[in-house]
């Protein structure tokens, strides 16, 4: 027994030893290390500031409206029930590997045996007898050169990487949240837009029949104004079914069939707008918070916890366990005849040392694509951005454009109607004004949308929308 003892101490003493492979950390020559990726983004335009972005950044908008269904949103997206159960069963992956050190278990069974004569050699007198075993056996790993550690380490690294995805989702789903409110609100502003021109072509083809009525104009003219009625009224159903279909796409990321769309919703006819400079922070925030690079983190730290566990292999792995129990003839059940125990270590080690250094290459090969993954994302993320706010820039220096030629359609449309007033003009150049006030405005409201997905996508590649 006091050499048990001795065996015990001496397995404490080593277990105290650090675990065998590299601790993580994230390495220097990663590309997230670099100063060129945690700076300021080179496409940061006028218009933006360097303050940070808030996780609600929605809000931003001071829409209600938008608020409530991103509360939906969240609250019932598959996608994200998805996600949570994922994350649940990498949960329990987790416990699993921390429960690694300890084993047990109980057994008890009996049966009636009647053995062969010959089996006990006699021919004659052998009788049918009852056996049984029960017994108790617990083993508890010493875990000495770290292989339980670091596969939980492992395991650890791989509910973050997944937890990291589950907050992917949810930059996502609340982007493509916003994308179709924005849709929906975009649209109803140029169906109106769309349908005040509607109404100045119809004024166009009725002056229009009134001269050709009076011998002033053409038959011609008349089917050229009815030709540009139909062509403006062809567009009003595309604009109409692109709203709808943006209220159904709300209805289903909230959980709901598109039959249950939010019929109040049609009624947007006014399109998101910022009261402030969109905040974009700087390259290091934005790689803290996208959670696609935090899940590639875990991948390299759950990757670099691997080759522990398989260095670890190169070294015995000791148990120390206990078993007690009572095997044999019913008849003498409990008794010292039939009663057992042991009580020992338990030393594993795998002799061929080329198949654990090939586990160990392995291991090494798997943590390094793993880290050019990482630098991938990285690079990735890095290149999203930088394209979002390149598009947002030129977006609305385009923007600008279209303002001043809607400005300066509406005063040409003013004037013209005062020269009408004063009898210098007939009421067909007013309505050609008219007409060239409302393609600007047209076009005015498309670059707003336009402005708004590019504004959404930003946030998108920023990674904000979780918390």
């Amino acid at each position: 027994m006091h050499r048990i003892v001795l065996v015990l101490c001496a397995s404490a003493a080593v277990a105290a030893c650090a675990a065998v492979g590299p601790d993580y950390r994230v390495p220097a020559q990663a590309m997230a290390n670099a100063p060129v990726a945690q700076g300021g983004f080179v496409s940061a335009a006028a218009r933006t500031s360097a303050s940070m972005l808030p996780e609600s950044w929605w809000k931003l908008y001071n829409d209600p409206v938008l608020d409530r269904l991103i509360a939906q949103t969240l609250a019932a997206s598959t996608q994200l029930r998805v996600a949570e159960a994922r994350l649940k069963y990498s949960g329990a992956l987790r416990a699993e590997a921390s429960s690694q050190r300890f084993s047990g278990g109980v057994d008890v069974s009996t049966a009636w045996n009647h053995p062969s004569e010959e089996a006990v050699l006699k021919h004659v007198g052998v009788e049918p007898y009852q056996n049984y075993n029960s017994g108790i056996a617990v083993s508890y790993d010493l875990d000495l050169f770290g292989a339980i550690r670091r596969g939980e380490e492992a395991a650890r690294a791989d509910d973050e990487a997944v937890a990291a995805a589950r907050d992917l989702v949810s930059v996502h789903v609340v982007a493509e949240t916003a994308y179709a409110y924005a849709d929906v609100c975009n649209a109803g502003h140029e169906i109106a837009l769309m349908q005040q021109r509607i109404a100045v072509e119809q004024e166009d083809v009725r002056f229009t029949q009134l001269l050709v009525s009076h011998g002033r104009a053409s038959p011609v003219e008349n089917a050229r104004q009815q030709d540009t009625m139909a062509t403006v009224r062809a567009q009003l159903p595309v604009l109409e079914a692109a709203q709808r279909n943006a209220v159904f796409r709300l209805a289903t990321l909230a959980g709901q069939p598109p039959a249950n769309f939010d019929r109040s919703l049609l009624a947007c006819s006014t399109a998101l707008r910022l009261d402030q400079l969109l905040p974009v922070g700087d390259g290091r925030a934005m790689l803290k918070r996208r959670p696609d690079v935090r899940a590639a983190e875990q991948h390299l730290a759950a990757a670099t916890a691997r080759i522990g566990v398989a260095t670890a292999a190169l070294y015995p792995d000791i148990k120390f366990g206990v078993s007690m129990g009572s095997t044999g003839k019913v008849i003498d059940a409990l008794s010292g005849y039939t009663n057992r125990f042991a009580v020992g270590p338990l030393v594993t080690w795998n002799l061929n040392r080329n198949v654990v250094r090939a586990h160990i290459e392995q291991a090494n090969a798997q943590a390094r694509a793993s880290l050019a993954a990482f630098d991938g994302t990285v690079l990735d993320s890095l290149r999203e951005v930088e394209t979002a706010l390149n598009n947002y820039a030129a977006d609305l220096d385009r923007q600008g454009q279209l303002q001043l030629a809607r400005d300066s359609a509406v005063q040409h449309a003013a004037q013209m109607e005062e020269l009408q007033q004063r009898g210098r003009i007939d009421s067909l150049a007013v309505l050609a004004a008219e007409r060239d006030r409302w393609v600007a405005e047209q076009a005015l409201a498309a670059g707003q949308a336009t402005i708004n997905r590019d504004q959404i996508q930003v946030f998108l590649a920023l990674g904000g929308g979780w918390r």
